[in-house]
């Protein structure tokens, strides 16, 4: 398989998945003690049935006489001094002496068979990801918004496996590969990188490019593979968020002018903008989630849900939590609502909290 850091292998897309890597001196020792294991094997066969050999020296085998037949017999230059001469030494050559050698042939070729190994298996494997891989979720742009954009989504329960990564930079797929994700190398506004990355099979898409330029033309070709993905893109200018809109990106985010407004707050109001670092580092502490109204919910007021409501989500439109049609929940309304990964200390109310809940769903049943 050809090196990532090697030009000539990133001028098309590279698909690298994640593996467990062996040291090269860790490699060599395990060969090293199999092949010592080997030869001991066979030393111990020989020296066990050592009267069916003939030796054309002094018509004996010694110890020393077994180890030098079974290093020539094993590395095949059989100088042919020492012989098997029973039926019983010539069976053992036949079902032991022979496979072992061919065995520690391997190991003496190993690194060739290796490496055609390794591409076979590669190019299983790659072939297998591809007809299995759906629904995931790829990521443009492994930089410093895409890390964060896949730490938060591992937060929230999204899988390893179900993730790939796009980067131009070999050496940063090879991290993104070494972290457990699937890996392209290949420039993301290309169809045919878009494609290694199953892209038309994708869930969600994000686009997390540092140029906005950039942005644009990975979020147009990725919908023109995928018309059904959510595409969720950043750009560092709020002037380039039409042209985002337009290539179809479902929701873009200023990462400029978002960190411009948190400056603004921790200025005027810090402890206000340490709860929104806290929301927005996904299960850190405070977190903000969307969900289903669920059946005893519906009908009730945003009061009778637990968490705090903050806005509904009802008919496509976003409704904040003091909109007057948020009077009562209905079905099919997506709610978003704060909630906290710390453990709460239980309280003496939480008992008479907790029936006064049950008694206002009975009552709105």
């Amino acid at each position: 398989m050809p090196s990532v850091n090697d030009p000539e292998a990133v001028r098309g897309p590279l698909v690298l998945l994640p593996s467990a890597r062996t040291g090269p001196l860790r490699a060599v020792a395990q060969r090293v003690g199999i092949a010592v294991l080997l030869l001991f094997a066979v030393v111990a066969a020989v020296y066990a049935d050592r009267d069916g050999y003939s030796d054309n020296r002094d018509g004996t085998l010694s110890l020393l006489d077994v180890f030098y037949y079974a290093s020539v017999t094993m590395s095949t230059t059989g100088y042919g001094d020492i012989a098997p001469v029973s039926d019983t030494a010539r069976l053992v050559n036949i079902l032991f002496i022979t496979p072992v050698r061919v065995l520690f042939l391997i190991l003496l070729v190993g690194t060739t068979l290796e490496v055609l190994a390794e591409r076979t298996r590669d190019d299983w494997r790659k072939a297998r990801w591809r007809t299995r891989v759906r629904d995931h979720i790829v990521v443009a742009g492994y930089g410093t918004k895409g890390r964060s954009a896949i730490k938060t989504l591992l937060s929230t329960g999204v899988s390893r496996e179900s993730i790939v990564v796009v980067d131009p930079d070999p050496r940063v797929v090879a991290e993104a590969t070494e972290a457990g994700f699937v890996g392209v190398v290949g420039d993301a506004t290309r169809s045919s990188v878009l494609k290694q990355a199953a892209v038309p099979r994708a869930r969600e898409i994000v686009v997390a490019s540092a140029r906005d330029d950039t942005a644009v033309l990975v979020t147009l070709t990725a919908r023109q593979l995928n018309p059904h993905a959510g595409i969720q893109a950043s750009v560092r200018e709020s002037e380039n968020v039409p042209l985002l809109r337009q290539s179809g990106a479902d929701h873009v985010v200023t990462s400029s002018e978002a960190a411009g407004r948190l400056l603004g707050v921790s200025t005027s109001q810090p402890n206000v903008s340490q709860v929104i670092e806290d929301l927005l580092d996904q299960g850190s502490g405070l977190d903000l989630t969307e969900r289903d109204v669920r059946p005893d919910e519906t009908g009730a007021p945003l009061g009778a849900v637990r968490e705090p409501v903050l806005a509904v989500v009802r008919d496509g439109r976003m409704l904040p939590f003091d909109h007057p049609e948020c009077t009562s929940l209905r079905p099919g309304d997506r709610l978003i609502v704060a909630a906290s990964k710390r453990p709460r200390e239980a309280s003496a109310g939480d008992g008479e909290e907790l029936a006064r809940d049950n008694a206002r769903r009975e009552h709105g049943s």
